[in-house]
């Protein structure tokens, strides 16, 4: 067979679709284009001229082969998408009464259209002429479709309303469950009952074909698929079984024995490894020089000359970010409106043109926000904007349900919030300005 060649041309990247019809209708044929002979690389890339090719001489994070079993050549066993509901507006909510009520109502809907489909349907029915498709009612998926068709009825169980962390430093309750969540991956085997949370941990960070800028974040709780970043993939350091028993280590004895061997150093341990990852996931010499290939494939680990001062380093991120509600608050000042009686109720926070302000509600602004704030980043947000987007008081408009951030029973909580995280993003930033040289190729 004979082997195909690829050719390729650009035009700026820049142009307005007007010049790019321009210039198409110059060229007038396609032979009159200067085409570039490309030559793909062993992933079967065909741009390739912003990857670096050294990045693939480090240690795969995970790979499919070790998720598979098939060999240990990835630091992580197993990992996961983020839990995908496909019913965001049904499954999450910031009050649990809330979400209980939504998903008995939802659930009441879903069984009865299971009734009705599996009783009285012609022969000849297709599901989707014959389902309601009232989305104030129910919002269907294919796996949901699928458990329709195969007669699964749901019954509510308050042990599956979940903590979640929906977006970063944004807790919400999560109904968690196979059949009305689209998909969970391992979840299932990360997060199996409340009681994990007090001990295990996940990285997450951006899946394959990320768009958005690299991020990287740390939780002790079930995280959602799009988090910060498209397609969030999660490391977990424990899996367990299902029911919570059988906990097991989720980094490879073989990454163990290679970062021992690399350092000459027996101490070296798996949560020191699960630290050392995470650190060097944040040092910026590292996601400018792979920006390209962080968008292309999962993260590879090098080694650093150095191996303790990343592991301390990481767990230190790991500590303020898993913990964040358990940091001090950030001193700003208030500025109260007089005229209006105390308010700590959020509607939609907005800041300042200048970023030095929040207006929190008409009764108070908070001012003294440090610009450097707003240097620590997670995806294309800070971690203070993220605070803005999600704390606010907002209706689905296909489901018609209201999600509303604010605590009847402590209603300063999101004022103390904002503090706290004004304290995790300056500490973020100088730790991860204080790492030590990662001593990259041409550094």
């Amino acid at each position: 067979m004979k082997k195909a060649k690829i050719y390729y041309a650009r035009m700026d990247e820049f142009w307005r679709k007007e010049e790019k019809l321009d210039y198409l209708e110059k060229l007038e044929h396609i032979g009159n284009v200067e085409w570039e002979d490309i030559q793909p690389d062993k992933n079967h890339t065909w741009l390739t001229g912003e990857l670096e090719d050294d990045f693939g001489d480090f240690i795969a994070i995970g790979n499919k082969s070790t998720k598979e079993g098939l060999d240990e050549s990835a630091i992580f066993i197993n990992y996961s998408i983020g839990v995908q509901t496909s019913r965001d507006s049904w499954a999450y909510n910031f009050t649990k009464n809330t979400l209980i009520k939504n998903i008995q109502a939802f659930i009441n809907t879903y069984n009865e259209q299971t009734y009705l489909w599996n009783t009285q349907r012609k022969p000849d029915s297709k599901i989707d002429d014959f389902v309601l498709s009232d989305e104030t009612k129910i919002k269907w998926s294919s796996r949901l479709k699928q458990c329709l068709a195969a007669n699964q009825s749901v019954e509510f169980c308050p042990n599956k309303i979940r903590n979640s962390l929906y977006r970063p430093f944004s807790f919400q309750y999560l109904y968690f469950d196979e059949v009305l969540n689209h998909r969970r991956g391992q979840f299932p085997l990360i997060f199996p009952t409340p009681e994990t949370e007090e001990e295990n941990q996940v990285i997450c960070l951006p899946g394959i074909g990320n768009r958005q800028a690299f991020g990287i974040f740390i939780s002790k709780l079930i995280l959602s698929l799009d988090f910060a970043f498209e397609k969030a993939q999660c490391f977990p350091f424990y899996t367990y079984d299902e029911d919570g028993t059988n906990r097991q280590e989720n980094i490879t004895d073989w990454a163990l024995e290679q970062f021992r061997n690399q350092y000459q150093d027996p101490k070296i341990s798996k949560w020191d490894i699960f630290h050392y990852t995470y650190a060097i996931l944040h040092h910026p010499d590292y996601r400018k020089r792979y920006a390209a290939n962080l968008k292309r494939e999962l993260s590879r680990i090098p080694f650093a000359p150095e191996f303790h001062p990343f592991a301390t380093a990481g767990k230190r991120l790991a500590d303020i970010h898993i913990n964040y509600e358990q940091q001090p608050e950030y001193r700003l000042k208030h500025l109260e409106n007089k005229d209006l009686p105390i308010d700590w109720r959020v509607e939609k926070m907005r800041f300042s043109k200048d970023g030095i302000q929040l207006k929190y509600n008409d009764f108070l602004t908070l001012t003294g926000i440090p610009p450097e704030v707003f240097e620590y980043r997670l995806g294309n947000r800070s971690a203070l904007d993220w605070i803005i987007d999600q704390y606010k008081i907002s209706t689905d408009k296909r489901s018609g349900i209201t999600n509303d951030p604010n605590r009847l029973d402590d209603e300063e909580y999101i004022v103390r919030l904002i503090k706290k995280v004004i304290t995790v993003s300056l500490e973020t930033v100088k730790i991860v300005k204080n790492l030590p040289y990662l001593g990259l190729p041409n550094d």
